[in-house]
This record gives C-alpha cells, sequence and structure tokens, in this order.
C-alpha cells in the first residue's frame, strides 16, 4: 500500500520536487540481483533519459547521506511508461477509464489479481468493472488499503 508519511517517501518527494519533477511513487523490491529502489518520476513536458539521470544523480547523494535505506541497494529512475503504476488515490481517479490490473496485499472475493476498466474511486475504495473476467459480478469495489500494486494496462493506440 501507498504511504505517504514514511520517511523515505518524505525525502524523496521534497528533493524530486526541489528539481522541479513530480514524484509519481517508489517500490522498494527484494529482486533476484538483490534490493531495487524504483523511483518513477513524470513532468508535464515528459520524462525523457536526461531527467532518469538528473534525479538519480540528485537522490542518490542524498541517500547516501540520509541513510534510510539499509544496506546495497540498487537504485532505478523511470518514467512511468504506458504501463503506468498507480500509487496514490488520485491516480485512480485521473485514470478513470482505463483499463488496469491490481495485485492485492490478501484475497477479496477469493483471489489476488483483478483486470478490467477503472471506473475511479469512491470513497476509500477503488471501482473496476471485472466483465468478461469470469468473475460472478461485473463490477467490483476493492478498498485502497487492499492495494499491493496497481498499473495501467496499454491499449491500441
Amino acid at each position: 500500500m501507498y504511504n505517504d508519511s514514511s520517511p523515505l517517501h518524505k525525502l524523496l518527494e521534497s528533493s524530486i520536487s526541489g528539481l522541479g519533477y513530480e514524484l509519481l511513487g517508489f517500490e522498494l523490491v527484494q529482486e533476484s540481483g538483490g534490493v531495487v529502489l524504483r523511483v518513477y518520476i513524470d513532468h508535464e513536458d515528459g520524462i525523457g533519459i536526461k531527467d532518469c539521470e538528473i534525479v538519480s544523480r540528485h537522490i542518490s547523494g542524498v541517500l547516501d547521506v540520509e541513510d534510510l535505506v539499509r544496506g546495497q541497494y540498487t537504485l532505478e529512475v523511470s518514467s512511468p511508461g504506458l504501463d503506468r503504476p498507480l500509487f496514490k488515490p488520485e491516480h485512480y481517479v485521473k485514470f478513470a477509464g482505463s483499463k488496469i490490473r491490481l495485485k492485492l496485499n490478501r484475497m477479496l472475493e477469493g483471489r489476488r489479481k483483478f483486470k478490467g476498466r477503472l471506473h475511479g474511486m469512491q470513497g476509500q475504495d477503488v471501482i473496476i468493472d471485472v466483465s468478461g473476467s469470469g468473475a460472478s459480478v461485473d463490477v467490483v469495489r476493492i478498498p485502497f488499503d487492499l492495494i499491493e500494486k496497481g498499473r495501467i494496462i496499454p491499449e491500441d493506440i
């Protein structure tokens, strides 16, 4: 679940916004090669490789000084891409109408993975139309705090 009150989030957000970029969110994950801190940034003019390099150099130094990520890790700074990750409730409102896939941190209606058309948010629930997926209902309400990962599914352009 997204936690914008964590010390790491606060540090990344202030550092990245100070450079003129927006922190979309981050993932701190264990992968086969070790721990990866994956930071997603955005800008109204889009994100290029140069932008990622600028942010990476800056936050790498800040992270080394603040030491909020213990041990060895790999830092990756990325644009959101076509399969944009959804971190904040505002993202689920902004991208209503998009096809998405969700992975939950525990079972809901007998499953942890959902795929369908995002309708937005109602209160603290993400509303997703899963018709055609074999589910017993067409529209599912998923409490935001159950979402481990959410991503847009790119559609034909």
